[in-house]
């Protein structure tokens, strides 16, 4: 028998007949007919890849809300780490790159998350005073209803007495840190200062809630009463009674209910 003659192979571009579906986008389909008991390849048709790859793409679940919480994990972490850093050694003494050592985290992370060591400095003044880092300004706190649906002025006053302890033991060491760094760095300075006035506004609004339930004495205006108000919370207190005097923390709060009461409400006598 002679040698069996090949058929020759003929190709065509299809762009109208069923397209198979690969699950590897990367290679082309091709299709082949048997005849006999040989295999042959009578035609072959390719087909623009874009018929199918489009149709194998897989959509990948993004979940938002675990990236959320590694975010929020590392900025405490730095802002912890800020925390023990500016105490000691200091605010000065304490380059970015130290804090993102002492985080866990690379200097450029810590860069992206506070973008300057003065804007790192100023959210850990904010988070150290607030508890926490959530989104709620002071004035819509729990605490502060609390106070508000208080009737009597010294009553409001142990109330904040509690809140004012709380946030001293916590904030103790960061403020008075802040307070030395006040004396030779201008972001230092800028910052106790904004924190001096926040502190007063606060006390005003604390002012005329008290002179509004009434029992306050009479000859004092709203802004002395909020001067007194703010004298007597200034964390250097708690620093000299508690953390100097080793007073207490109920012996510090009577002291403020006591010292506040006696400068602003009328005697019962």
């Amino acid at each position: 028998m002679g040698e069996e003659t090949r058929r020759p192979v003929r190709s065509e571009v299809s762009f109208h007949l069923p397209v198979f579906r690969l699950a590897d986008a990367g290679h082309l389909l091709q299709h082949t007919e048997r005849h006999g008991r040989h295999l042959s390849i009578d035609r072959v048709r390719l087909y623009p890849i874009e018929h199918y790859t489009r149709e194998v793409v897989v959509k990948r679940r993004y979940d938002s809300s675990r990236r959320q919480e590694q975010a929020r994990q590392t900025r405490r972490a730095i802002l912890e780490a800020a925390g023990r850093l500016f105490v000691d050694p200091g605010y000065a003494a304490t380059p970015l790159t130290a804090v993102a050592v002492e985080a866990g985290v690379a200097v450029q992370t810590l860069y992206a998350v506070f973008g300057s060591k003065r804007q790192l400095l100023s959210q850990l003044v904010d988070v150290t005073l607030a508890g926490d880092d959530e989104p709620v300004a002071l004035p819509d706190r729990p605490f502060v209803a609390e106070i508000r649906a208080l009737t009597d002025p010294r009553a409001k006053l142990a109330r904040y007495a509690r809140h004012l302890a709380e946030v001293n033991a916590r904030q103790a060491q960061v403020m008075l840190a802040l307070v030395g760094a006040a004396t030779a760095d201008p972001d230092a300075a800028e910052i106790w200062r904004k924190n001096v006035d926040d502190r007063r506004r606060g006390m005003a609004m604390f002012a005329a809630e008290l002179v509004g339930t009434g029992g306050v004495r009479s000859d004092l205006s709203v802004d002395q009463v909020a001067d007194i108000l703010w004298l007597a919370q200034d964390v250097r207190n708690f620093d000299w009674l508690v953390r100097q005097r080793g007073w207490a923390t109920e012996q510090y709060q009577r002291w403020y209910v006591d010292t506040v009461s006696g400068a602003i409400i009328v005697s019962a006598e």
